[in-house]
């Protein structure tokens, strides 16, 4: 062997030491799933009635605790003015209280008097002292009933607002099932709202592919749209810590973000895991 030869063997070796340390990446595989809104709510009131005024038609983009349509409220209206109506009357609290304040002045200027000079009678002194605690026991019951209209009248609105149907999350009403004039029964479906601003990828996956993924984990999910598909990022939401015992499927769970509407809820996917992806899947920026 020549002198060069020799030279090159330990560079060789290092050469081959450093290769066996570097991992042998897996191709990269696409596991199938679907992407689902955030929100898909069916709405419906708690009371039933007929119908007064509709607020939305499918299609309507709606924001958070907007009223998308009302039942007939006007005898809830009419009682909740009433109750606010008893509730703002303080006249005889307010004439309550200033008798309270001359009892109370009456009773402590005799009892100083009955008790430096003797110039008032007992009887007296009792009567203005009986006369001082009754208008005080006066005072809080009407202060309690105050209390207690304050009640009524919160059970009163609430009692109109439950003849509201009010948009739990902002989103696109994509149904309406009760017109004006029908009569809309308790707990019947009447208006469907999706928030698609957000959608949820859904896999079951085979356990070896789910080794390494933990929630908050960024991976690659590619959306069918027609006949193009988008590669978009998802970050995990859930990794079932069971298997399903009769597939041995684990479900996984990943939010996509969809500002611009442009991928639509219910259309395939897939999550692409291993290779690079696979090393990328575990940094959480």
């Amino acid at each position: 062997m020549t002198a060069a030869a020799q030279m090159l063997t330990p560079k060789r070796a290092l050469l081959a030491a450093l290769l066996a340390c570097v991992p042998v990446l897996a191709p990269a595989q696409d596991f199938p799933g679907l992407v689902q809104p955030l929100h898909d709510i069916t709405l419906s009131t708690g009371v039933g009635g007929v119908v007064a005024s509709k607020h939305v038609v499918p299609g309507s983009r709606v924001r958070a605790q907007q009223v998308l349509m009302v039942l007939d409220d006007r005898l809830q209206a009419v009682e909740a003015d009433r109750r606010r109506v008893m509730l703002l009357d303080t006249s005889e609290l307010r004439a309550t209280e200033e008798r309270l304040r001359i009892a109370r002045t009456l009773y402590e200027d005799a009892r100083v008097v009955f008790d430096k000079t003797g110039s008032i009678s007992r009887d007296e002194l009792m009567r203005l002292e009986g006369e001082y605690r009754a208008t005080q026991g006066r005072l809080e019951q009407l202060q309690a009933l105050k209390e207690r209209e304050k009640l009524e009248h919160h059970g009163a609105v609430q009692e109109r607002q439950m003849r509201q149907l009010v948009a739990p999350v902002g989103g696109v009403v994509t149904k309406v099932d009760v017109d004006v004039g029908e009569w809309a029964k308790p707990g019947e479906p009447l208006i469907r709202l999706v928030d698609a601003s957000t959608l949820v990828f859904r896999a079951n996956l085979p356990q070896a592919a789910v080794g390494n993924l933990k929630p908050g984990a960024v991976v690659p999910v590619l959306v069918e749209d027609g006949a193009r598909v988008m590669q978009v990022p998802g970050r995990v939401t859930f990794v079932s810590p069971v298997a399903d015992p009769a597939s041995g499927l684990v479900e996984v769970r990943a939010n996509v973000g969809n500002p611009g509407g442009q991928l639509r809820p219910g259309s395939k996917a897939m999550v692409r895991l291993g290779g690079a992806a696979a090393a990328g899947a575990g940094r959480q920026p």
